[in-house]
Formats: C-alpha cells, sequence, structure tokens
C-alpha cells in the first residue's frame, strides 16, 4: 500500500500538472499517483481550484449502456390482503389480538429472534426485557455470559 506524506506541497508546477491531468479526463486516483500525492489532496484542491466538476466514474459505470438498476415491484396492499364484504358486523372475534402495549408500561419488549427471518413463523420475543437491556431475563442468560476457562486459555495459547 502507497501512503504520501501529509501536507502534501502544492507547488506551483504541481497546480500546473494538475489543471492538464484534470482537463485531460484522468482520475483523481491517477493523477495523485503520477503527483505523488493522496486521492483526497487532488479532490480537494480540484475544488479549491474550482476545476469544472466531472461525472463519477461509479454512476457511469453502472448507467453504461441503459442498464439503470430499476425499482423492484412492490405490490399494493390491496393486492395482498384480500377485503372483507362491509355488510357483515365486525364481532371482537374478527379484530386481530392486539399486541401488549409497553408504551404505557414504560417497559421495553424483548427483541430476542425468534425463527428464521423472512419465513411467516418469524417473530421477535415478547418478553418484558431486563431494564438497560435488549433482552429479557431467560435470553440475556443466553446472549451475555461469562466465558470459561478453557475458553479464556484458548485466545491466550
Amino acid at each position: 500500500m502507497h501512503h504520501t506524506p501529509v501536507g502534501f506541497n502544492w507547488t506551483s508546477t504541481a497546480i500546473q500538472q494538475l489543471r492538464s491531468l484534470w482537463a485531460e479526463g484522468l482520475s483523481a486516483a491517477e493523477i495523485a499517483r503520477r503527483l505523488g500525492a493522496s486521492k483526497n489532496a487532488v479532490l480537494g484542491k480540484v475544488h479549491r481550484l474550482h476545476l469544472p466538476k466531472r461525472d463519477s466514474p461509479i454512476r457511469r459505470a453502472a448507467t453504461a449502456g441503459g442498464t439503470r438498476r430499476k425499482r423492484p415491484i412492490v405490490p399494493k396492499l390491496r393486492d395482498i390482503i384480500p377485503m372483507k364484504s362491509v355488510s357483515a358486523p365486525v364481532t371482537p372475534a374478527m379484530l386481530p389480538t392486539p399486541a401488549p402495549s409497553f408504551a404505557r408500561t414504560g417497559k421495553t419488549p424483548c427483541c430476542w429472534p425468534i425463527g428464521e427471518p423472512g419465513t411467516p413463523g418469524f417473530r421477535f420475543c415478547d418478553a418484558l426485557a431486563v431494564t438497560g437491556r435488549p433482552y429479557c431475563q431467560q435470553h440475556c442468560a443466553v446472549a451475555y455470559r461469562r466465558p470459561t476457562t478453557d475458553e479464556m486459555n484458548e485466545h491466550t495459547a
């Protein structure tokens, strides 16, 4: 890895070379290599000299040949959840069971994941978290444990 000295000295010759190489369209990294400066030093000087801006080579490569990434098609909620008939009266049994309201109690729920993310059964533990911790007592015992003597000896050997 090449390291440049801190505080590159921008002499009038170096500035002329920078202007010339920038006008030729060389990348900031290539100019930095040729001048013996860092890429950030080159970009900073380009900015301070008000040299013309150029498109990012990353953006140019991403849109080359008209291959722009398209946003994924997200289905509408009404297409996912079938609408129920309004004519039938709504009974309490039809309503979803509300989650415990931790906001009213000032407590927070346990953040321990249960199941595989992305699968229908995935959820978080709904027990109360220990104050100052993200997990309930049971999951704190799993997450925060002291290493055994054997484990400690493994790391020091």
